[in-house]
């Protein structure tokens, strides 16, 4: 509930505890065992936030915060809590919500770039290793320095083919590139897009100050993910957090200390924001986390455990809630014991046994005072949210999403000049160029097969002129040679030539004859 510049959370001995709005951008934790109740307090601050015209963007990974379109209904175990609370004016009602998916299957599509996206977060999407990561992001400087631009994975994809086919040309440049890394991102691509999660990449980008709205009363709209799809693969839901705060770091202006936020993002499962991440990048993330508040921005983590926060974020966190934890193990007292250490001590009980024996919708609550400082650690039931606790029908989604003033500005994808089309060109051209270029080297061989084959049947036809020439001075010698040899004498009226030879013979058989007779 609100009222006052207050967010009423809960109560404890008719005392209300209450987030100051102009404190709200102090940023804030919610912690607690699962099933302790959670949730419920993320939904009671975020409809508090609503009234007070504060955006809210929440993720809902377990589909039961779609509920808040609709009106809560009494039940008489409310009326009793209520009744316990000495809460008035308590109301059942909805709030103005806007729903986001960014498989585009149960609202409005969130999509964004490549580029934008950045090597290092689709490195966390892709579950790279350091050498991955490492020629990825040569891959996102080889398109800067071309002004290639990286909107969806076919982009990328193409893209590290062609670097792959062309290394050696940006070795000395870029430094090592091996084919069997951009195999490996390849298939992880490959993965990404077998998830659907490729349908996050694209235009037309969502612009994150489309949060940033009021409905017609000038109640902030709870802006609802749809995550229960997203949140089956931990390292995408974890990437898109931290796609989301750093897009809204990098988008927001500076304005200072505000009377209230100008939008209040809870990160659910915040702890797989945090699993496997390098000191380097944790580094850049408390930064974030520091100076995000001065754009007018509320980060309320909410996890499990305390320790799954780390203590650099933790120090940032000066609204907080937590519920049960239990300690079966010497690691999980500890853990207790630290979440108890980190609160501002109440004499009236000891903090690390009321953590172990607060019941569901019970918590142990510390919000800033006027001066910015923790207030004493107070133990509180958290009041019952006002719209409906629960999952909601496609009917009613799909009436919220067509109600919505988005609806039809993210719906369909834009296909515009980028990587893709350019590097498609370039090796369209580079492969006619082969193709001729291997066409003119056929054309070359065959024009000298040709000249070698006419060079050998002009030899050819030069020998046998050169055989016939020689074969017809053959014969006219021995046409000369039988002509000199040969007598013409008359036999009757006929002429009878006879060679000198046989006339010869012939005389002398009848000589030699006519001597031995």
């Amino acid at each position: 509930m609100y009222f006052n510049n207050k967010i009423l959370v809960g109560k404890s001995d008719k005392k209300e505890l209450s987030i100051l709005l102009d404190k709200a951008n102090r940023h804030g934790l919610i912690t607690g065992a699962s099933g302790s109740g959670k949730t419920i307090t993320s939904k009671v601050m975020a409809e508090s936030f609503s009234d007070a015209g504060v955006p809210v963007f929440m993720a809902d990974v377990k589909g039961d915060l779609a509920g808040t379109c609709i009106s809560g209904t009494a039940s008489e175990s409310l009326e009793k809590r209520l009744k316990s609370l000495d809460v008035k004016d308590f109301e059942f009602k909805s709030f103005p919500v806007r729903f986001f998916d960014i498989f585009g299957e149960k609202g409005h599509p969130l999509r964004t770039s490549i580029d934008s996206v950045g090597s290092d977060i689709l490195s966390m999407m892709l579950g790279l290793s350091d050498a991955q990561e490492g020629m990825l992001a040569i891959a996102f400087k080889i398109a800067k320095d071309n002004n290639w631009k990286l909107d969806d994975t076919k982009d990328l994809r193409l893209l590290l083919q062609y670097i792959a086919d062309n290394k050696n040309e940006y070795i000395t440049t870029y430094g090592n590139i091996t084919t069997q890394s951009i195999g490996v991102i390849q298939r992880c691509i490959l993965t990404l897009e077998n998830q659907g999660a490729d349908k996050f990449f694209g235009q037309p980008e969502f612009d994150i100050r489309d949060l940033i709205s009021v409905d017609s009363n000038g109640k902030g709209i709870i802006n609802i993910l749809d995550a229960v799809e997203l949140f089956k693969s931990p390292d995408l839901y974890a990437s898109f957090l931290l796609w989301f705060l750093t897009t809204l770091f990098n988008t927001m202006p500076e304005v200072g200390d505000l009377e209230k936020p100008k939008l209040v993002f809870f990160f659910d499962e915040a702890h797989l924001l945090f699993n496997g991440m390098p000191t380097y990048r944790l580094k850049q993330i408390v930064q974030v986390v520091k100076l995000v508040r001065s754009r007018g921005i509320g980060l309320y983590f909410v996890s499990q455990s305390p320790a799954d926060i780390p203590s650099e974020i933790i120090a940032q966190l000066g609204n907080r809630v937590q519920h049960t934890l239990r300690a079966y193990t010497p690691a999980d007292q500890k853990i207790v014991k630290a979440a108890a250490d980190s609160f501002r001590t109440n004499p009236k009980f000891d903090t690390t046994e009321a953590i172990l024996a607060l019941g569901t919708g019970e918590a142990l609550i510390s919000f800033q005072n006027e001066k910015g400082e923790p207030e004493i650690v107070e133990k509180a039931t958290i009041l019952p949210p006002q719209s409906d606790m629960g999952t909601i029908d496609d009917i009613t989604r799909n009436k919220m999403i067509n109600s919505s003033t988005l609806l039809g500005k993210y719906d369909e994808t834009v296909e515009r000049d980028s990587a893709f089309e350019e590097l498609d060109k370039m090796i369209r051209a580079s492969v006619e160029a082969k193709e001729a270029e291997r066409k003119a080297m056929e054309d070359a061989k065959e024009k000298e097969r040709a000249l070698k084959e006419a060079e050998k049947e002009r030899k050819a036809k030069e020998k046998i002129e050169a055989q016939a020439k020689k074969d017809l001075e053959k014969a006219k010698k021995a046409e000369e040679k039988a002509k000199k040899n040969t007598v013409q004498y008359k036999l009757g009226k006929k002429v009878v030539n006879k060679t000198v030879d046989k006339m010869l013979n012939k005389t002398l058989n009848k000589v030699m004859k006519s001597l031995f007779k």
